[in-house]
């Protein structure tokens, strides 16, 4: 009698050497990096530029070792579906971030209030979404490049997804006024952008997401995970508690983007979207199409 061959044992040591290794290149390249840009750019660009240059070798060098394939294959590649998976990202990012702001100010929660002497300019008000596209396009080549489809490629993907959402939660509770809510929030964001890249394929689509979501919250006069970036002369002033508001964090530490995240969870899981090539997700596609 013929016996079926047992399925072969999942190596769960070789992913986590991977995406470990590539996350010690980048803390690596950070390392050397933040000093040097805070140096000659100041603070904004030290926290947005370092992360997308240091992401950008860590992932590449991580690609070259493990898997010998060229940068852009974790899912950059540039195709016919890739705009429209990144202006659908910006169009979601910024409508959470007004869906967050807007019903409480309607409802008299909240008011735009003006902020005196203000030191703001119209070029830096048109620098800073360059800045934060680099921010947040590093910040997912780091998370949701090569380190999650690593994981994903020998985990299941749902634990390589909440196990790097998570990650970048505990990572950003070294952000000012952090909080548990914050933090939560935080990792609910990472656990969200790692479903777009199992739904899309690709990172342009967790990359509009994340850059329409930082970039909307400054133009309506709020912090962003409790960084304060004046680009207008009004702020948003909270007649409601911490609860609501997030306090000095910003709405990222607030129930309302608790509530907003569990919308957006449902409108990425239903959204149509263009397939990508991301080469790390392709060796087992039966089982990310099970899913």
């Amino acid at each position: 009698m013929d016996m079926e061959p047992r399925p072969a044992k999942r190596d769960w040591l070789r992913p986590l050497l991977g995406a470990g290794t590539c996350f010690l290149l980048l803390q690596v390249a950070l390392w050397f990096l933040v000093p040097i840009v805070d140096f000659f750019g100041g603070q904004m660009m030290a926290i947005t530029v370092p992360m997308l240059l240091a992401a950008t070798v860590a992932n590449a060098l991580a690609m070259a070792i493990f898997e010998s394939r060229p940068f852009s294959d974790i899912g950059l590649l540039w195709s016919g579906g890739t705009g429209y998976n990144l202006m659908v990202g910006i169009a979601l990012g910024v409508a959470a971030a007004a869906l967050v702001i807007l019903p409480p100010v309607a409802l008299g929660m909240a008011h735009f209030a003006v902020v005196p002497d203000a030191d703001i300019s119209w070029r830096a008000a048109l620098f800073l979404p360059v800045l934060l596209f680099c921010g947040a396009m590093g910040e997912e080549i780091a998370f949701r490049g090569f380190v999650l489809q690593y994981l994903m490629r020998g985990w299941k993907p749902w634990i390589a997804i909440v196990s790097t959402g998570l990650l970048f939660g505990w990572l950003h509770n070294e952000n000012p006024s952090a909080t548990l809510l914050s933090d939560g929030n935080t990792a609910l964001f990472g656990i969200l952008f790692g479903v777009a890249v199992l739904r899309s394929h690709d990172l342009w689509l967790p990359i509009g997401l994340h850059f329409g979501w930082n970039c909307a919250l400054p133009f309506l006069g709020v912090e962003v995970s409790g960084l304060t970036i004046r680009v207008a002369g009004y702020e948003l002033v909270w007649k409601s508690g911490k609860l609501w508001s997030g306090g000095m964090y910003g709405p990222e530490a607030s129930v309302l983007t608790s509530a907003v995240l569990l919308i957006l969870f449902f409108v990425v899981w239903r959204l149509p979207v263009r397939k990508g090539r991301a080469w790390l997700l392709e060796p087992a596609p039966a089982e990310l199409s099970a899913l």
